[in-house]
């Protein structure tokens, strides 16, 4: 599988692993260390042939994901599920410890992130839908991350990612939906 666009990822061990499941070139944020230098060349390589940003499926993977969104927007966004970035040991997570088929899933998955989406579902949602605040919220934010393709958040991140990946109302309920059945069957 080959990828045009040019996939930014954390460090040389996420290179790694790309390289080992898909044809692509890297740029490499060097962990947190994100500096102009390197904003500008993912500002570039967005301009030429398109970006990927492909970070660690924990808080400063986020981060740098943040980072990048709002200083380079347009840029596409793949996630790892959290079970498919974990290391052997079980505490780590990362794109280096993701076998081959999770890296060319979410890459096949990744989406546009739109900095001006209408907002359409709100905080109250979440709420009344037990993503936030409630027992059980985590686990339904994690499969409603599933579901929808956005990876998981925390409460704040998953309303920003609804409105920012365009999730309507409909999408919104689908899943849900599957959610609530699967909870129900168990």
């Amino acid at each position: 599988m080959k990828i045009k666009e040019i996939i930014v990822v954390e460090g040389k061990d996420d290179t790694t692993a790309i390289k080992r499941a898909v044809e692509a070139d890297t740029i490499e944020t060097n962990g947190s260390a994100l500096n102009d230098e390197t904003i500008e060349r993912i500002r570039l390589a967005k301009k030429v042939r398109g970006v990927i940003v492909f970070t660690d499926p924990d808080f400063p993977g986020e981060k740098i994901r943040n980072e990048i969104s709002n200083r380079v927007p347009g840029c596409k966004h793949a996630f790892l599920e959290k079970d498919d970035a974990r290391g052997k040991a079980g505490y780590s997570l990362g794109v280096e410890h993701a076998s081959g088929e999770a890296i060319r899933k979410a890459l096949r998955d990744a989406q546009w992130m739109n900095e001006e989406a209408i907002e359409e579902i709100t905080q109250e949602d979440l709420i009344a839908s037990g993503l936030i605040g409630g027992q059980g919220s985590s686990y339904r934010r994690e499969q409603i991350g599933k579901l929808l393709k956005i990876g998981y958040t925390n409460g704040k991140q998953l309303y920003k990612r609804l409105k920012m990946f365009q999730i309507s109302r409909q999408q919104f309920a689908e899943a849900l939906q599957a959610i609530r059945e699967e909870e129900t069957n168990e």
